[in-house]
């Protein structure tokens, strides 16, 4: 009795452990390739999952995310016959488990030396200077073949890099003679577009200070005559005032004379005050009236008022 029940406890441990065995966890961005009978039979995307024993196998795990491969670098000869190294990087993504699986037996090692081929054929279609020019032409070219060549692998090609462009020394050494010469030469035609540009510079500062200064010159010149005219104005105005007060007071003296009453030898005695000043001016001629028929009288009359 105790047999019996001994091999059922066996059998469904082993039941049991096989089951557990075949309990399997597909994680996030993979998938697995499941084979029945050595027939593809399905494909497990990612969660929980359960293999039947002595059934199903799994044919392949696959990484869904996009993968980087770096090729090492591959002797090619450009047109114009110069040997080079290029080595190539290449991002691919698996879109379909099924043909990955069953469309080529190693798809990496396929990929390498389709890109190898494929990048000897277009260098030799173009010259050393086109090849080192031409990078972003040469990596979409690349890639487009690529792409069309591993579609039936379940690959899809995203990229394709032309990571180091090697050429011989020999080259490298006259490229850079090359550049020097090009550096030297764009140094020179710069100092003189630079010294071209500081000439008309200065021309142009000369110039604006030559307008300037005759401009200065103008308004200072109009200032000047401005100031002359106020001056010669203000002159006039004075001489004017002057002659105003002048005979102001000469109407004012003869008003007053005229108030007083004055005798005939008070009026000959203002007429020579009078033509005595006259006399001291500048005048070259003076003419004497008639009237002074009695200057013998009055100068009588003006020697005794002195002596009083």
């Amino acid at each position: 009795m105790i047999g019996p029940i001994v091999a059922i406890v066996i059998i469904l441990v082993l039941v049991l452990i096989a089951m557990i065995t075949n309990i399997h966890v597909v994680p996030q961005a993979h998938a697995y390739v499941i084979e029945r009978l050595g027939s593809y039979h399905e494909t497990w995307k990612n969660g929980l999952h359960l293999k039947i024993p002595f059934i199903d196998r799994i044919s392949k795990r696959v990484n869904l995310m996009e993968q980087v491969v770096d090729f090492p670098p591959q002797s090619v000869i450009t047109k114009d016959n110069v040997r080079m190294q290029i080595d190539t990087i290449v991002y691919y993504q698996i879109t379909d488990c099924k043909l990955y699986a069953y469309g080529v037996t190693n798809p990496i090692f396929a990929i390498e030396n389709l890109t190898a081929t494929t990048l000897r054929n277009m260098i030799g279609e173009l010259d050393l200077d086109g090849t080192l020019t031409s990078r972003d032409t040469i990596n979409t070219r690349m890639r487009t073949i690529l792409d069309e060549a591993t579609d039936a692998w379940g690959i899809k090609v995203n990229r394709v890099e032309l990571k180091n462009i090697i050429p011989p020394r020999e080259i490298q050494d006259a490229m850079e003679k090359q550049m020097k010469a090009e550096r030297e030469r764009r140094e020179l035609i710069l100092r003189a577009e630079g010294e071209k540009n500081s000439a008309i510079l200065l021309a142009e500062g000369r110039k604006q200070s030559a307008i300037l200064d005759a401009v200065a010159e103008k308004q200072a010149a109009i200032l000047r005559a401005e100031a002359e005219r106020e001056v010669k104005i203000r002159e006039a105005e004075g001489e004017a005032e002057a002659i105003l007060k002048v005979q102001e007071a000469t109407a004012a003296g003869l008003k007053m004379l005229n108030e007083v009453k004055p005798d005939k030898e008070v009026l000959t005695l203002k007429s020579l005050e009078a033509w005595a000043k006259v006399a001291d001016g500048q005048a070259t001629k003076i003419i004497i009236p008639s009237e002074l028929q009695g200057l013998a009288g009055l100068a009588t009359v003006l020697t005794e008022a002195s002596n009083k």
